[in-house]
């Protein structure tokens, strides 16, 4: 009877920690980027205070909306003529410092990877069959290219890591791909969480892909990836 009692109080209390550690850490996280910006940003903010329960109140997160002002303003800056000079000429500035060159070109290679506005974003989840026949992985097409026997090439980057983006480069012919019918967003979620959450189906059957099946060039996701290397050509 005993035992029954501590095996149900067990069971119970773990499943209890499955629902509270997940929220947990959210929020955690959430309350130090919070006091975080709060804390850098907000002395730069005038000090807004309200009257409540016959007492005067600081009012918190006005360095939380000054981040999102200053990201507005980057990005407006950004996005214009001069701003675009001023953006490449930090390019070469911090390029240029040894030890910043490092973890400035990765951090910026990895942001370029998730921008669809980039010459070298991801263009397309896929599958491969990676490291063998038989065995897919999923990868993100990235260029598509010709060899030297005029054989049209697609470049697919299978990642093992993010940060710094590391993984395998395979140029394969278009009708060695399938298309993984996810967003680029699905897909990294999915290889970061190990598989662990990705859909409970997949839309295309994982078979030996052969060159007279429907390839990825015949797919709606192909025709995106076509009219991204037509516009920058």
């Amino acid at each position: 009877m005993i035992k029954n009692i501590f095996k149900h109080l067990r069971t119970k209390i773990f499943a209890g920690i499955l629902v509270i550690l997940p929220l947990g850490i959210t929020f955690l996280i959430l309350k130090f980027v919070f006091n975080t910006l709060d804390s850098i940003l907000g002395p730069l903010m005038p000090e807004v205070t309200i009257y409540l329960f016959n007492r005067n109140h600081h009012l918190p997160g006005l360095g939380i909306i000054g981040f999102f002002l200053l990201l507005y303003l980057v990005g407006v800056i950004a996005t214009n003529v001069l701003g675009r000079k001023l953006v490449s000429w930090g390019d070469s500035l911090f390029t240029n410092i040894p030890i910043v060159k490092n973890i400035y070109l990765s951090s910026k290679q990895l942001t370029d990877a998730f921008s669809a506005s980039r010459k070298g974003a991801f263009r397309q989840a896929v599958f491969v069959e990676f490291p063998q026949e038989g065995n897919f992985v999923l990868g993100f097409v990235t260029n598509e290219l010709t060899d030297l026997e005029q054989q049209v090439k697609v470049a697919v980057f299978v990642p093992t890591a993010f940060v710094p983006p590391q993984g395998f480069l395979l140029f394969l012919p278009k009708e060695r791909i399938l298309p993984s019918h996810m967003t680029i967003e699905e897909a990294i979620k999915a290889i970061m969480s190990v598989g662990i959450v990705a859909p409970h189906h997949l839309s295309v059957p994982l078979s030996r892909t052969k060159p007279e099946k429907e390839s990825i060039e015949n797919l709606k996701g192909m025709k995106y990836l076509n009219s991204k290397i037509e516009g920058g050509s």
